[in-house]
């Protein structure tokens, strides 16, 4: 398995949405149909899509699962969901309906025998989301920033049976102003599982960049905006890691 490019859905109001640095208040709707968008992404070859229900996020339960079950019918590649997966009983929901990977973000920082529960239930089939705001760890759709720094948090997880991590630099995401590459290389140079760098992936280079991380552990980038505004198309990304 090599270095992945992984196209990201953001539902809120039933739309695919991207945010800016993780403000509730300030996000563009690029689709009416996040369904269409897995399809699209799909079709130009995504070998796996990032999903994220921010309501749910904001919420702390889900409330976009129709539309990411929907989604999951929708494509053959596998689709990996976060926000509002906070207990064992979402996760095995998600899970249960053909998800291949959930993150689990808030629950992490606050209920690690929840985390162990869901570990130990699906071994491989679930990923840690660390979100930093400066090194620190933001929790509750990155509303709360906690004192905790996103490697002390991430070397804890180790042991939880986590198959990844997907490592956010909040003041980078949906800005398109690169991502934080040093903040990304000192985390996954802090860690011995692998990591999928999230936040600010604007252009080829940012991407020929993380790819080469991927000897410090970057095994993989979530792409959001870029692709709905045109500065990237999936379709070259994708023909390029391939080629």
């Amino acid at each position: 398995m090599g270095f992945q490019v992984i196209p990201a859905i953001d539902i809120q109001g039933g739309k695919a949405v991207r945010l800016r640095q993780g403000r509730q208040e300030d996000s563009t709707v690029f689709d009416d149909s996040p369904v269409e968008v897995a399809r699209r992404f799909a079709e130009a070859g995504a070998e796996r899509i990032h999903v994220i229900d921010l309501d749910g996020a904001f919420s702390g339960r889900p409330v976009s699962e129709g539309i990411i079950r929907r989604i999951v019918k929708a494509v053959r590649c596998p689709v990996q969901v976060g926000g509002g997966v906070r207990n064992f009983k979402i996760a095995a929901q998600y899970l249960g309906a053909g998800v291949s990977r959930v993150i689990l973000g808030t629950s992490i920082v606050q209920n690690l025998e929840e985390v162990l529960r869901i570990t130990k239930a699906y071994p491989g089939r679930v990923a840690a989301g660390i979100d930093a705001r400066e090194g620190f760890v933001a929790i509750r759709g990155w509303v709360e920033v906690t004192g905790i720094t996103a490697v002390d948090l991430a070397r804890r997880m180790e042991q939880s049976g986590i198959s990844c991590f997907i490592y956010t630099d909040i003041s980078r995401d949906g800005m398109m102003a690169g991502p934080n590459f040093p903040s990304i290389r000192e985390f996954a140079r802090g860690v011995s599982t692998p990591v999928i760098a999230s936040g600010g992936v604007s252009t080829m280079e940012d991407l020929a960049t993380l790819r080469e991380m991927e000897g410090d552990g970057v095994c993989g980038a979530v792409v959001g905006r870029a692709i709905y505004d045109g500065s990237l198309s999936l379709a070259d990304v994708l023909k390029r890691e391939r080629g």
